[in-house]
């Protein structure tokens, strides 16, 4: 676990998410050193490790400028847990709202299908040869040997033994080399489906219900039903199952939720929605209140049961975000500020942030639609300068109307697009080369220049 961030110092980061976010370097510069600061804890003297706590951070910018980007990709550099939730989740249902504990057992959830994933891709091979003999069993059944020497019933036994075991390593090097995926067989699959449980009378919290719903799972009996799929199909679904039974999985569970404990990202977004914007007590601002309460003792530190066993907080790191358009930082209870002592403010994209965008990162939209142009034989091509016609536009667009972001250049990429998509591969057969440069961006998006109102373009 901290072996992975040993390597990771803050600036080796910071050039990590810099090949996938633009600008922002405020942002990944705190977001770096709180990562780097979960290994240094790790490796800090026993009796200060549990003293040590993270310094979780309140990022702050309109939509689209990169917040969850910046979250999501630093998990993914640390190979960490990570869940995203909304803070408004909490109370589209008045007072009552969601439950605010089931982000961590979301967490929880995260953390063990990774360790569960990691570890069978370690019994990966050794369950492969067991599937490939599985299915060599349900194609050429083997033919077993028998001892009886009644007139020469055994010579002939043998005969057909060898028969069938050349025929098998027939087949075994026609499914290696993939000439069967095509042809469909029979496999036995295990049925798994928990009941589904009404209850009667009073409320029950998520937690109990789940219980419930596992210990009830647990005892009805195992069931396998009959599906009729391809051998590329059959090959998957049985190289699961039987990556499924080589590995512990209450092994997996306690080392998931070591793993979520000390490398868990949580990033709540819209957590400017449950700040309170005026001074009053009443109306919806109690239920904004309330969840912020909610929301402290987990923030704090606090033990969470998940049905993977108990998972403390104390050491998980919480990113915060919002656009704090109407209400502002200071408007969430002085307890809830605390908790996030690093405040991070993310700039408004500028036209060369949207230039670098469409041509830097390695996820740029342009790259994608070249992606996918080329699944159909279409090479699709982008002069610098179409590129920056179009950080032109969809900066304009994000002043005049709506800011949304860098969600702006999905709208003016894909309305660029559109015929050119429609015409494939009809009239743009495969082979052909699509060019964009400045002439085709300016005649195609000139309607979208000139009309202010661009509403109905708006995602």
């Amino acid at each position: 676990m901290s072996e992975n961030l040993e390597n990771l110092t803050p600036r080796q980061i910071v050039a990590e998410l810099d090949k996938y976010i633009i600008g922002q370097n405020d942002a990944k510069k705190n977001v770096a050193i709180a990562l780097r600061n979960r290994w240094r804890r790790m490796n800090a003297p026993a009796e200060m490790q549990t003293e040590i706590v993270p310094n979780n951070i309140l990022m702050i910018g309109s939509t689209g400028v990169g917040k969850t980007e910046i979250a999501r990709r630093l998990a993914k550099i640390a190979d960490a847990p990570f869940t995203k939730v909304e803070a408004s989740k909490f109370t589209e249902v008045g007072y009552v709202g969601r439950d605010v504990e089931s982000m961590v057992r979301d967490l929880a959830e995260q953390s063990v299908n990774m360790v569960a994933t990691a570890k069978k891709a370690l019994v990966k091979e050794k369950a492969a040869e067991i599937v490939e003999e599985q299915l060599l069993d349900i194609l050429i059944p083997p033919v077993k040997s028998t001892k009886k020497e009644n007139l020469g019933f055994e010579t002939e036994k043998s005969e057909e033994i060898e028969l069938n075991e050349a025929t098998r390593n027939n087949f075994r090097e026609k499914l290696k080399r993939g000439e069967l995926d095509e042809r469909r067989i029979e496999i036995d699959v295990s049925a798994n489906g928990s009941p589904n449980i009404g209850v009667m009378g009073g409320p029950i919290d998520d937690m109990s219900m789940m219980n419930i719903q596992e210990m009830i799972g647990n005892m009805m009996p195992k069931r396998n039903k009959k599906r009729k799929v391809s051998i590329a199909e059959a090959r998957k679904i049985m190289l699961e199952e039987e990556s499924s039974k080589m590995i512990d999985m209450d092994e997996v569970k306690e080392e998931a939720i070591r793993k979520a404990e000390n490398m868990g990202i949580i990033f709540i977004d819209e957590i400017d929605k449950v700040a309170s914007s005026s001074g009053k007590g009443g109306g919806p601002d109690v239920s904004r209140e309330g969840v912020q309460r909610d929301l402290l003792p987990i923030v704090e530190g606090s033990t969470v049961q998940t049905k993977h066993g108990s998972l403390k907080t104390d050491h998980v790191l919480f990113i915060a975000a919002g656009a704090f358009h109407v209400s502002k930082p200071s408007d969430l209870i002085p307890e809830l500020q605390g908790r996030f002592p690093i405040r991070v403010e993310l700039e408004t994209l500028t036209e060369e942030n949207f230039y670098q965008i469409l041509k830097t990162p390695r996820n740029a939209l342009t790259k994608q639609y070249e992606a996918m142009l080329a699944s159909e034989g279409v090479k699709l091509t982008f002069t610098d300068d179409a590129l920056l016609a179009l950080a032109k536009i969809a900066f304009e667009a994000n002043a005049e109307v709506e800011n949304i972001g860098a969600r702006r250049l999905q709208t003016v990429i894909s309305h660029l697009l559109n015929d050119v998509l429609f015409d494939i591969p009809e009239t743009i057969t495969p082979g052909s080369e699509v060019k964009v440069d400045k002439e085709m961006v300016e005649d195609r998006l000139a309607g979208l220049v000139k009309n202010r109102d661009l509403s109905q373009y708006i995602l």
